[in-house]
């Protein structure tokens, strides 16, 4: 009774076995509904052209039911995005116009060929898995009680007990992909039929029944194959180390019960004589099952195809699959064949993980491909890293070709990696922000955001980058003991500050000019102070000091007591009062266009006004006191400024630009990085 069981098992699961009974319920639901009145009732009496075209209707969807796998199969998207919308809209429309004009009872004809239609949806899930069959399966099952309900109010029990046995059935099917084991009971019965006939000694009701159970322990397994995922999803998603291993991670996760079960059921088969057989059952259900677990569960890239988002996630995917799911699958392997075969375990171990190793390899080389921009340049060094310290994983499991596609694949990235970085300045700098006028009132320029926010992940990824150009080198080092990246860095600011001293020179104000270049290059000495030298902080004083040259020192230079002493002291009186009256004017005039000007933080703002200060206020407090020995009596009518209002204004000079405000592109990069 118990095979009995399992060869009705077998068949229930059979995605062989649905598509004939899908093919068969389409045609009797086709026909029964032809000849319904709910048919007559919407679209009139038959004639030449109704029944043509309802004749070409049916046999697409016949079409569909008996291929439906090819559609599973096909890697084009178009079929699994536009079919469940044209179902929607079909049943939505079928929907509205049924409510409205079937009004009466309809025939037996009608909720037979929904039954059908029903079970012809069933028949689909069980093949394809496009995320409409189960909804079309509800929604004929709802139409098969209403239908019913029309005709005999207690028919309703009758349709809910078919929608419930059709639905327990749906409920009680496996969740993996059935026509992955559909795949594997086809290639059983090939390989058992060649694997008889090579071996006539062996009787073959024997080896069938050996092979039974070994499927039968073979599903034991699959039963614990959805929990290792979602166990893995947690690592995924989690907050964890990956540099943690744990090379028994499925055993542990697996019944010791189902280990033993499967070991003792492949010694049996092995020593019946079908060791190839029960070897490449074996290797094709774990290669399909970690394809399906690394590529579309845990990387996403089955549901959605390739995305530049997906970066981070492939990188935790990747170090899962060689630091903790592959180890581990090598322990169960051997766990399972141990003792128990001649083939190379090596061997067979690459042919489970070659496939979703590959794939995961071919994600890093088709983004590879795509990126020419300085933002992909560190993603494709995420990659190198990732797959650089992974290569010792890919030494100690697989054999040298797999090895060897790892390196050349990491190889690629280094040099992709390199040819960025050499044409680094011309990425970041010629961008269209680069193309943009300059604040009028001299603040930070975009261009200097974006090249600020790429120059700081540069230095960030300094160690890769160091790596890849050594490794991969096109240039020769110099002989001052520079790194190469310092080098190449060096070069990156000078010809950043070549492009801002460009962007400069639309100010016709040489004061302005040269603040504008203070501001910029002190955004870019603000984000990089924990990697860079004094040289930057050089050239933040040297524009300082062009900038008070150009503005400060003309009115430094009205304070200044150079009159001969010769003169009387009358006209020397009124020649110190011109100089402070003009000063006044000066200085009034200078403040009131330098208060508009933006600043890029309170720090430098703080150090141009202590660096006026130094200039101004000892010339000033000089000449004041001169003034008042002048004029005794009147000096207050000629002091526009005391010295404590002297230092009020300077500090009103300038509106502070925020450092977040600033930053938030750089900001912004980081975060999407």
């Amino acid at each position: 009774m118990t095979p009995l069981l399992i060869q009705i098992q077998r068949w229930m699961m059979d995605t062989k076995v649905w598509r004939y009974v899908g093919f068969a319920s389409a045609i009797v639901g086709l026909l029964c509904y032809a000849l319904s009145s709910s048919f007559n009732h919407l679209f009139g009496n038959w004639n030449f052209m109704k029944i043509f075209l309802y004749t070409v209707f049916s046999f697409i969807i016949c079409l569909i039911i008996l291929f439906a796998r090819t559609w599973r199969d096909s890697r084009c998207l178009r079929f699994k995005a536009h079919s469940p919308f044209l179902v929607l809209v079909i049943t939505s429309f079928y929907s509205f116009f049924s409510d409205k004009v079937l009004t009466g009872k309809p025939d037996l004809y009608s909720p037979i060929s929904y039954a059908a239609f029903a079970l012809m949806a069933l028949s689909l899930s069980r093949q394809i898995q496009c995320g409409f069959e189960v909804d079309l399966m509800y929604f004929y099952l709802g139409c098969l009680i209403v239908q019913l309900m029309k005709i005999k109010l207690w028919f309703a029990i009758i349709g809910a007990c078919y929608s419930y046995c059709l639905i327990i059935l749906r409920s009680t099917f496996s969740s993996l992909k059935f026509s992955a084991e559909n795949q594997y009971l086809e290639e059983q019965r090939i390989i058992i039929r060649v694997d008889s006939q090579q071996h006539e000694n062996i009787n073959t009701r024997s080896g069938t029944n050996l092979m039974q159970l070994f499927m039968t322990c073979m599903d034991e397994l699959k039963h614990n194959n959805s929990n290792i995922a979602k166990m893995l999803l947690k690592k995924v998603t989690g907050n964890y180390k990956l540099v943690a291993t744990d090379h028994n991670f499925i055993v542990d996760a697996i019944a010791v019960e189902t280990i033993n079960h499967l070991h003792k059921a492949v010694k049996s088969v092995v020593d019946a004589g079908f060791e190839k057989v029960c070897s490449e059952l074996y290797v094709n259900m774990r290669k399909e099952w970690l394809e399906s677990l690394l590529i579309n569960k845990l990387l996403g890239l089955g549901k959605t195809g390739f995305q530049d988002y997906m970066i981070g996630r492939w990188i935790k995917v990747f170090k899962v699959a060689l630091r903790i799911l592959f180890p581990s699958e090598r322990r169960l392997y051997d766990l399972v064949f141990s003792e128990s075969t001649s083939i190379s375990s090596d061997i067979c171990f690459t042919k489970v993980c070659h496939g979703s190793t590959r794939e995961l390899l071919n994600f890093a080389d088709l983004f590879a491909n795509r990126i020419t921009s300085a933002w992909g340049l560190f993603k494709i060094l995420d990659l190198f890293e990732t797959i650089d310290d992974l290569i010792p994983e890919f030494e100690s499991l697989f054999t040298v070709s797999l090895v060897n596609e790892a390196i050349k694949i990491k190889n690629k990235l280094g040099e992709i990696s390199r040819d960025i970085f050499m044409e680094f300045e011309n990425l970041i700098f010629l961008s269209p922000v680069g193309e943009l006028d300059c604040w009028v009132d001299g603040g930070v320029h975009p261009m200097t955001c974006g090249a600020a926010g790429n120059i700081l992940l540069a230095f960030w990824s300094r160690q890769n980058l160091e790596k890849v150009l050594r490794e991969y080198s096109v240039v020769v080092a110099d002989g001052a003991g520079k790194s190469l990246f310092h080098s190449r860095m060096e070069l990156i600011m000078e010809q950043f500050e070549r492009n801002l001293e460009a962007k400069s020179q639309i100010y016709e104000d040489l004061a302005l000019r040269y603040f504008f270049m203070m501001n910029n290059i002190n955004h870019i000495e603000y984000l990089l102070e924990t990697f860079w030298d004094d040289r930057l902080c050089k050239n933040t004083r040297q524009y300082l000091e062009l900038y008070c040259k150009n503005s400060w020192e003309k009115v430094i230079d009205l304070l200044k007591m150079d009159v001969d002493e010769s003169v009387a002291p009358d006209s020397k009186a009124d020649l110190t009062k011109d100089k402070l009256n003009l000063f006044n004017q000066k200085f009034k005039e200078m403040c009131r266009i330098q208060s508009k000007w933006r600043v890029f933080n309170k720090q430098l703002k703080k150090q141009i006004i202590i660096y006026v200060e130094n200039m101004l206020m000892p010339a000033y407090e000089n000449l004041i006191a001169k003034f008042e020995n002048g004029f005794a009596k009147n000096a207050d009518e000629y002091t526009m400024y005391g010295v404590s209002d002297i230092q009020d204004q300077l500090n009103n000079l300038f509106l502070s630009q925020d450092v977040e405000f600033v930053r938030g592109p750089v900001r912004n990069q980081l975060v999407s990085y």
